[in-house]
């Protein structure tokens, strides 16, 4: 009988998503802040491509209900965010003298090859003292969306 390591699944699930057209990247090797989940640049460049006319103070916006999503409880972010990559993210922003709104899209339902995505294995995210090292994480324009 042959026995396979959880190493062994893990590469296994990266080889994979590399099938799928999925990048991939080993934790330790990504220059990052610890205490962050999302890749900021990354979730910038999608706003940009996917919201060419609107403003950078209107991405801004979006950028900043995407990553800190309100409610008080998680389930209630949950579904805020939800509610953001389905609809997009409602803004406001200045014209000239006016003050305007829009629509931040997200991601590209139309056109899935659009959006940028990103395998992590053995990522580390602190929070309060505490590590937390999911085998891998799954990222969409450089949110996180699963992990296992």
């Amino acid at each position: 009988m042959t026995t396979i390591s959880e190493a062994d699944v893990e590469e296994i699930a990266l080889k994979h998503l590399r099938d799928l057209g999925w990048d991939t990247a080993y934790g330790p090797d990504i220059e990052r802040d610890y205490s962050q989940v999302v890749f900021d640049d990354r979730l910038r460049a999608a706003l940009a491509n996917f919201n060419p006319e609107l403003p950078d103070d209107a991405l801004e916006s979006a950028f900043r209900k995407l990553t800190q999503p309100e409610g008080s409880s998680l389930e209630t972010r949950n579904r805020v965010l939800h509610r953001f990559l389905v609809w997009g993210v409602e803004v406001e922003y200045r014209d000239g003298d006016r003050i305007r709104g829009g629509q931040v899209r997200v991601m590209d339902f139309d056109e899935p090859a659009a959006n940028y995505y990103l395998a992590v294995n053995q990522s580390t995210v602190t929070e309060r003292d505490h590590n937390h090292r999911p085998d891998i994480v799954l990222f969409v324009n450089g949110l996180p969306l699963a992990g296992c």
